[in-house]
């Protein structure tokens, strides 16, 4: 087992990575307080992993709550459904909420644990590589609105992560594609060598080689849990985890939340903070290039939908969360391994990128 730590002071938490780690319920009874705990997961998830975790905690209650599998339905609908299913069961503030699912679920999850009765403990355990490696580390929660993605939410941080890494061997593989854009992601802007060793790596990670995959979301979960302990609300450093987000977010809004997954728009929109990057003069050639290469090995866009240019983007892009007094902020490469949050990208270039 790999064992990290989110360093938080009083509210740091543990990381668990481990196959098969869902079965071992003494040590997720660990983290659960009192004897009753409601289960959040979706309708694909459910039958899948559900059964494993009620059965490994036989001395605690534990209700579930199902909702409809996808980012669709990652929305205030949602939202109000679980609350109110958690008032049916009278849970109290001391009851436990366990996210079963990917980023969908966790977000949700997190959120109505942050807003049920002020406050609820909860736990993540990410059943996708996207939420392995990202959305469950970090206490970022929130659904969408039509007009953006995650636009409602809060900072609110789980009591662990349990993160069975054989969940994955469920998983379709376009939503494992999906999920290597993240990983991709942390090489880009922080890890010069992790992105060498992804380069390196790509066959035994789409084989899905055991050993390869612990490093790895091992080590997108170290990245992330030093960051989040520098900068837990995004006020600096953090933003650096959302490359590619701000044009990804705009293809998501524009194609419908679902139909393009987020770590494919993620991917499509990498592509393009790199290239700004090297319209900039900051990224070499050669490592755009680089960055293509990998993302396109796992079977990911390298280009935005063909029906949006710069007003569609940009339609979309004035309400993401990066942006401050009036400017919107870009996280960009300056070389494989650092980036930077920008607001110079003038008018030119991102018609010259878009269109």
């Amino acid at each position: 087992m790999t064992t990290l730590t989110v360093k938080l002071g009083e509210r740091s938490y543990p990381i668990f990575i481990q196959p098969s780690l869902l079965s071992q319920g003494n040590k997720l009874a660990d983290y659960i307080k009192t004897d009753k705990a409601v289960l959040v997961t979706n309708d694909l998830v459910d039958p899948l992993y559900s059964q494993t975790i009620i059965a490994s905690l036989p001395d605690i209650k534990i209700d579930k709550i199902v909702i409809a599998d996808g980012e669709q339905h990652k929305n205030l609908a949602s939202f109000e459904h679980v609350i109110t299913q958690l008032l049916n069961m009278s849970a109290a503030r001391d009851t436990t909420l366990i996210a079963l699912g990917g980023g969908v679920i966790g977000d949700l999850t997190g959120f109505v644990a942050a807003s049920f009765q002020r406050g609820m403990p909860f736990i993540q355990i990410p059943t996708t590589l996207l939420s392995q490696v990202d959305s469950s580390v970090g206490g970022k929660t929130a659904v969408n609105h039509p007009l953006g993605k995650n636009m409602i939410g809060a900072f609110y941080q789980p009591k662990a992560v349990f993160i069975d890494t054989k969940t994955l061997q469920t998983l379709p593989a376009k939503e494992f594609s999906a999920g290597m854009a993240e990983v991709i992601k942390y090489g880009i802007i922080y890890d010069k060598a992790f992105f060498e060793w992804l380069e390196q790596n790509t066959a035994q990670l789409i084989a899905q080689d055991v050993d390869a995959l612990q490093y790895a979301i091992a080590r997108c979960c170290e990245i992330k849990a030093e960051i989040v302990a520098i900068d837990e609300r995004e006020s600096g450093l953090r933003a650096l985890l959302n490359l590619g987000h701000t044009f990804g977010h705009a293809i998501e809004a524009e194609q419908g939340y679902g139909n393009w997954l987020h770590g494919e728009a993620v991917a499509a929109g990498m592509v393009l903070a790199a290239k700004a990057g090297q319209m900039k003069g900051w990224m070499q050639t050669e490592e755009v290039q680089r960055v293509i290469a990998l993302i396109e090995a796992f079977a990911l866009p390298i280009t935005p939908p063909t029906d949006m240019g710069y007003d569609t983007f940009m339609q979309h892009m004035v309400h993401d969360k990066k942006v401050q007094a009036g400017k919107l902020n870009y996280i960009i490469p300056k070389a494989i391994g650092e980036a930077i949050v920008t607001p110079e990208l003038d008018e030119t270039l991102l018609k010259n990128l878009l269109n």
